[in-house]
């Protein structure tokens, strides 16, 4: 005889999958009407969300091309440091080597690629340990970053740079500024490609059991290196956009982008679809982090402020992500089986 769950299990299980997909979405929308009341008269308006749009597009960027290779149970530390040395190069190029600043933005678009394909080549091909691997790649990076500016900031002259350059970052898309699009788009991409195409699922098997992957014919050290391409891409990407934000080159400011990209990664894994990496549980997490640093950045918090958030907020989604995997190997486990069709309840006396 079947057995059918009872209807209090069918609740518990509605509002676990509730609280556990929605719940961070539910905690952004918190914070903001909590801030909002704190400071009426700055915090809920139009210039402060485009601000913290504007703000947060680059760390938001770097947090969705982490995404990608977490999806395939691997981890690219090199983006800070690829970030760095992708807004220096631009600059180099740009104002040192005088090259068009349309070609400059796509050469280093593309090598931003090339260096993630390369880091996927030496995870999968190198059998190193991601975590290591990046890391010494990324230090690589550091010192490329800091050969080409010998230690300096890269100042445009008196001319400044290029208008159409600056205006990548600066201008307005119907009344908000044009790196939130930016952000939506690449967003749009990763969860096209995530959630609606083979390679995305591919992604998603090779992370949650790479063995069984190639059991079933799956070329897992291909697509990790595509994934890790992928996030180069989007850092080479991102690189551009801090150029034309900042407008200089300075040899040290990427690293201040490693840690929010993943916070902002591994918190979205809980979200949206709790325990995979997905590109809209990235957004939310992104917003999270961005509404509460605003927050507590014009309620007159410390410098030191803002690296906490960050820190204690990593461990709680590291802490999250692993209580929603044990939660959902308990569902499976105790979920209820139909008897087997042979078996003595099922026969006749």
């Amino acid at each position: 005889m079947t057995t059918f769950p009872s209807l209090r299990s069918v609740r518990a299980r509605l509002r676990g999958h509730l609280i556990g997909g929605y719940g961070l979405l539910a905690l952004a929308v918190l914070l903001f009407a909590v801030f909002s009341l704190a400071l009426p008269g700055t915090f809920p308006t139009r210039d402060n969300v485009a601000s913290i749009l504007s703000n947060q597009s680059i760390p938001a960027l770097l947090a969705l091309g982490a995404t990608i290779p977490i999806a395939t149970g691997k981890f690219d530390l090199s983006i800070g440091y690829g970030l760095g040395l992708a807004h220096v190069l631009v600059m180099q190029l740009v104002v040192n080597g005088g090259w068009p600043w349309p070609l400059a933005c796509g050469v280093v678009v593309c090598g931003g690629a090339v260096a993630g394909a390369l880091n996927g080549v030496i995870v999968e091909f190198g059998r190193i340990n991601s975590f290591i691997a990046t890391l010494g790649t990324g230090s690589i990076m550091y010192a490329f970053t800091g050969w080409i500016t010998d230690g300096a900031r890269i100042v445009p002259g008196p001319d400044g740079l290029p208008a159409p350059f600056t205006a990548l970052y600066d201008s307005r898309f119907l009344g908000l500024p044009l790196p939130a699009f930016y952000v939506l788009a690449v967003a749009g991409v990763l969860w096209l490609v995530l959630d609606r195409l083979p390679a995305g699922r591919y992604l998603y098997v090779i992370g949650s059991n790479p063995r069984a992957a190639d059991m079933v014919g799956i070329p897992t050290h291909r697509y990790c290196v595509y994934a890790f391409a992928g996030s180069g891409l989007v850092v080479g990407f991102a690189g551009v956009l801090l150029a034309a934000q900042q407008q200089t080159g300075n040899p040290s400011v990427g690293l201040d982008y490693l840690l929010p990209a993943f916070v902002g990664a591994l918190l979205g894994s809980t979200t949206i679809k709790p325990g995979r990496a997905n590109a809209l549980g990235t957004l939310v997490a992104v917003a999270v982090l961005a509404i509460g640093l605003a927050g507590i950045g014009q309620l007159g918090a410390q410098f030191w402020a803002t690296p906490l958030f960050n820190g204690a907020t990593l461990l709680i989604a590291v802490g999250l992500a692993g209580y929603s995997a044990r939660r959902r190997l308990r569902t499976t486990a105790a979920a209820p089986r139909p008897s087997p069709a042979g078996s003595a309840e099922n026969r006749r006396p």
